[in-house]
């Protein structure tokens, strides 16, 4: 199986899309940073994580029109990728990746506080040198770990363990954490309310003893606690109605946790003095002040296991994310497919976790002492991010991409993008130049793996590449210079694809697909595509597939063996898809393919897939030529090539002169006219095959003017016809028919259909009348 585009079941709704957004960021968010904040900004560290929420609030609106108009597992990187190209795309990527990584260690180090806090008292036997310590410190070589390190540890490796053995939550039960956090927050923040007193807010007559200026950096710092809606935009493929859920998702749950977050930070002010609330448990702090007696015990207990359940789920979610982004990093080969190799037993990308996991131990032991220093860090990276998908959304808007179709726009374009891209980057000055150091090198660490690797190995070009090189004349000659420095070299190996539907019947396919590749010097990757249920997940490296992928090697060896192949290397692989029928545009894409070969028939998946199928996929420009045979057996002794000189008889001229070439076929060229156009008609198929190196066929030319009648009547005496697709658009082809879809009905010998790509707008795709059948 390819780590390729497969569509994900679509089981996902409102609620749990908002479940995964609110309880990725209600974690370490709300039960380790008020603390931190507060020594920052002060009483009004409220402030701070107001401002933090309009910030995001802005680049939601982004990624909710991002999200609708691709809804593509992979998120953020996906959309910079395809808009900006691949040196943005490894920034962007490895810029989430290493994010998460910060983020996860700054979520383990909050549960390890709440971890020591219920274990307070209780020994744990630790062994150090061969005698045995308690929980509170560890000496390791020349760093002591605190008690929290040490929780945070065990808790880093349990969720990497748990990812690497492949177990993770699901919507329900998502929604199931979030609810009773939820829970557990409002009766905290009930009780809370009558023990608030304005009285610890104000210090020396101000609520700003430390100036109003420290609200920025305080946003700064206290940003890490809004990055989990971006997380629903890469579960987009999996949501009901994503046009409508995931803009609601998006920005309903940056909307709710910033309320939250206003609500409980408020009155965690107002209950306990700013400078004393405790940087690594706050809430538990808080909450032996509001509840008293035994029901402080039962506060205390309830809000620590909320803190350690909250925490866990945020940890355990970004270690989740990370793997999704470097199996897209991967696909579009930024990174080494070694990273994503699967683990036999638990079909688990083990390698890309092991190596996540290490960098979040490792952060954890380094900087674990500094939850400062994690969060920002966490949080420069992801606002560079932020900042390059708002950029995108523009890129994508003003090269007027076709296929760029939102279902949700954001308001007051082009102002909100930039607004988005200002704040975002303006932010980061807030931070502290550890931070600032630590995100600059990871960035530029980025940019120089893509010149080192990624630039040789990636084929993948962006909008923006494309949009500049398209048109030099009017663009800067900076912009143009730098579009071809940060232009992608790598060429990989061009193909001719066969979708492959029974490898037991695809003789004739292959046989074809040897002839243009004969031609063309390049190599055969016959693709076998198994359809299953939506039910079914796709999971990598699945004894099932394994099963498939065994099975289809065997019978395709089979078939290539029995077959003419004149010498061509043909490669098998199998791909699991819910979408067959998309799935072969996906293929062509992936193997950057000269040419797909494919069959047609009512035995073919893709052929009797609904209307809405093909059309999500034809009302795009096609990604290479396209041979389409409806096979009724194939002999090519006497080929026909019926022409009106339209835009895809260079193709059918092509695959005429290739099989004259590679298999000694005779070719025939029709062209039909009016009734006394026989002397007109025959000069046009004489110039036609000139320019085509046909002049050795024969030429018919009929004066019946019914080109379908002409067709089949010259059909009798030949064993295949070479057709190019009509101008036609799609909707048009499916309402009232076309020329080429009746021919194949109309006549007993095969019939090649072939169609070259072309740069048509969208209406013309869709909507375009006949021009002439080729």
């Amino acid at each position: 199986m390819t780590g390729g585009d497969e569509e994900l079941a679509k089981d996902l709704g409102l609620v749990s899309a908002l479940a995964i957004g609110i309880g990725t960021m209600v974690g370490a968010g709300i039960f380790v940073l008020p603390g931190v904040a507060a020594q920052e900004a002060g009483p009004i560290v409220v402030l701070s994580f107001i401002i933090g929420g309009m910030i995001a609030m802005v680049n939601a609106f982004s990624v909710s029109e991002l999200g609708t108009a691709m809804p593509k597992a992979g998120g953020a990187y996906y959309y910079i990728n395809r808009a900006l190209g691949p040196l943005f795309g490894s920034i962007s990527g490895m810029g989430d990746w290493m994010g998460l990584a910060f983020a996860s260690a700054f979520y383990c180090i909050g549960f390890g506080g709440y971890l020591a806090t219920l274990l307070d008292g209780v020994a744990v036997p630790i062994p150090v040198v061969g005698s045995v310590a308690l929980l509170p410190t560890i000496a390791l070589g020349p760093l002591v770990l605190a008690d929290i390190q040490i929780g945070a540890l065990i808790a880093g490796v349990v969720f990497v363990g748990v990812n690497y053995m492949g177990a993770k939550e699901t919507g329900g039960v998502q929604t199931a954490i979030v609810t009773l956090l939820i829970a557990i927050l409002t009766v905290f923040a009930i009780v809370g309310f009558f023990s608030f007193d304005w009285g610890t807010v104000v210090v020396d007559g101000s609520v700003a003893p430390l100036g109003y200026t420290e609200v920025l950096p305080g946003a700064a710092l206290v940003f890490v606690s809004y990055l989990g809606y971006a997380k629903i935009a890469t579960i987009g493929e999996e949501l009901k109605n994503p046009g409508r859920n995931l803009p609601i998702a998006i920005i309903g749950s940056v909307a709710i946790v910033m309320v939250i977050y206003t609500i409980l930070v408020g009155l965690m002010v107002g209950i306990i003095p700013y400078d004393s609330i405790s940087q690594s448990t706050p809430m538990s702090d808080v909450a032996g002040v509001i509840f008293e007696g035994n029901l402080g015990v039962i506060g205390i207990t309830s809000i620590t296991l909320a803190a350690l359940l909250a925490t866990a789920s945020s940890a355990n979610a970004s270690i989740l994310a990370s793997a999704r982004i470097n199996f897209a990093m991967g696909r579009d080969k930024i990174v080494t497919d070694w990273l994503n190799q699967i683990h036999p037993k638990f079909a688990t990308p083990y390698r890309s976790i092991a190596v996540t996991g290490g960098m979040i131990l490792l952060f954890i032991v380094v900087l674990g002492g500094d939850l400062e220093v994690l969060a920002k860090a966490a949080s420069v990276l992801h606002l560079v991010v932020y900042a390059l998908i708002n950029v995108a959304l523009i890129v994508f808007r003003e090269a007027d991409v076709p296929e760029y179709d939102p279902d949700f726009t954001v308001p007051f374009y082009p102002i909100t993008p930039i607004l988005g891209m200002v704040l975002s980057l303006g932010l980061i000055g807030f931070m502290d130049m550890i931070e600032i150091a630590l995100g600059l090198a990871f960035v530029l660490g980025a940019v120089g793996w893509y010149g080192i690797y990624a630039r040789h190995e990636t084929d993948r070009e962006g909008v923006l590449s494309n949009y500049i090189l398209s048109r030099p004349e009017e663009m800067p000659d900076a912009a143009v210079s730098a579009a071809n420095v940060a232009k992608p070299s790598g060429d990989g190996e061009h193909t001719v694809v066969v979708p492959v539907s029974n490898p037991r019947t695809e003789s004739h396919l292959l046989s074809l697909a040897s002839v243009v590749a004969k031609a063309n010097d390049v190599v055969v990757q016959a693709v076998h595509i198994v359809e299953v249920p939506d039910q079914t997940p796709l999971q990598e490296g699945s004894e099932h597939i394994r099963r498939i992928d065994e099975e289809s090697q065997r019978l395709m060896t089979q078939v290539r063996e029995s077959t003419e192949t004149l010498d061509v290397p043909v490669d098998v692989r199998t791909v699991v898809s819910h979408r067959s029928f998309e799935e072969v545009f996906d293929v062509a894409r992936r193997e950057k393919a000269d040419t797909v070969v494919m069959g047609w028939g009512p035995d073919r998946p893709w052929s009797a897939g609904r209307a809405e199928r093909p059309l999500d996929e034809l009302t795009h420009d096609l990604p290479c030529d396209f041979l389409v045979l409806n096979d009724r057996g194939l002999e090519t002794d006497r080929v026909l090539v019926p022409t009106a000189g339209g835009p895809d008889s260079d193709l059918s001229a092509e695959m005429a002169r290739h099989m004259r070439d590679q298999l000694g076929s005779e070719i025939t060229l029709l062209h039909v006219v009016d009734e006394g156009g026989a002397g007109e008609g025959e000069a046009f198929l004489t110039e036609w095959a000139a320019d085509h190196d046909l002049e050795d066929a024969e030429i018919r030319v009929d004066t019946s003017a019914d080109v379908e009648a002409a067709i089949a009547t010259a059909a009798r005496d030949h064993s295949l016809i070479i057709l190019g697709a009509t101008e036609r658009g799609l909707l048009s082809r499916l309402l009232r028919g076309s020329l080429a879809y009746d021919i194949v009905n109309d006549v007993d010998c095969s019939v090649l259909l072939a169609e070259r790509p072309t740069k048509r707008s969208l209406r013309d795709r869709l909507f375009g009348g006949r021009s002439g059948d080729d």
